[in-house]
């Protein structure tokens, strides 16, 4: 079955989640009302040509497991405007199927997306403590270190199920104390970036953060999808295993369903 059938079909119980994990730092996420937001869907290879030409091997190492026609969901929410997050062929071909928003994101995200032609009047603009609703979920931008001068408006998402589990998402970002306040929001799964490279968070720094943020679940990601800037995860692992905390860790195959419930994990 293909994958956007298979998310459209699973039905999720009240008080879980349903995750899909699409490579690089993408993900659907789905609620038991049927809500599916987008994070960061980059279904292309638009990447290649223009790292090629700045010496980076920036093709991709697997094809799309949707292609952006195929991508059926309610939101589609950025976390910043790097082309690997913020896809321009991602989102022109993915607007060919009628879809016109909500899309969510910060300032320069925003500002991208009118370049590709989307409207001012079907993006929701965020920032840190902005939150927005979408039927039995809620959106919540979280602060996040902008890891170049180009896009200093990045961000993370907070994911709140009504009567059900928080998610963070760390989006790209280096380590910083100031990050800890999440832990006050009590996410049961974590979403954390492990490549290390262009300043964002590697493994050490990764396992620093899940020890402040104390999830039940964290789940590696940026780290797949590019020769110039791919990890072994299981450095991760064994980070979280020196810290004690090894128990934590869920590594996500792309394209497979993943549902929380009460503290209980299916896949």
């Amino acid at each position: 079955m293909p994958l956007m059938a298979e998310i459209q079909k699973q039905h999720l119980l009240p008080g879980s989640v349903g995750l899909w994990w699409l490579g690089q730092a993408g993900f659907i996420v789905k609620s038991p009302g049927g809500m599916t937001v987008a994070i960061d869907p980059y279904l292309t290879d638009s990447c290649r040509e223009g790292a090629a030409k700045a010496g980076f091997d920036c093709g991709r190492r697997f094809p799309p497991p949707i292609e952006p026609e195929d991508l059926k969901v309610g939101v589609i929410a950025l976390t910043h405007s790097h082309q690997d997050h913020c896809d321009p062929e991602t989102i022109t071909r993915h607007r060919t199927t009628g879809f016109r928003g909500p899309y969510v994101g910060p300032g320069e995200t925003m500002e991208k997306l009118e370049t590709f032609g989307v409207p001012a009047n079907e993006i929701r603009l965020s920032w840190p403590n902005k939150e927005h609703r979408f039927s039995d979920l809620r959106l919540k931008s979280t602060f996040a270190i902008a890891p170049a001068g180009d896009d200093v408006t990045h961000t993370g998402y907070l994911v709140f199920i009504d009567s059900g589990p928080t998610l963070y998402f760390t989006g790209d970002t280096d380590y910083h104390d100031a990050l800890e306040y999440i832990a006050a929001f009590k996410p049961e799964i974590m979403v954390t970036v492990i490549n290390g490279a262009f300043h964002n968070m590697g493994p050490n720094e990764a396992t620093k953060l899940t020890q402040k943020i104390d999830p039940q679940v964290v789940i590696p990601c940026h780290y797949d999808m590019f020769n110039d800037n791919s990890l072994d995860p299981r450095l991760f692992h064994s980070c979280l295993r020196a810290a004690g905390i090894a128990e934590k860790y869920v590594g996500l195959e792309r394209g497979t369903t993943f549902s929380y419930s009460s503290s209980q994990v299916f896949s």
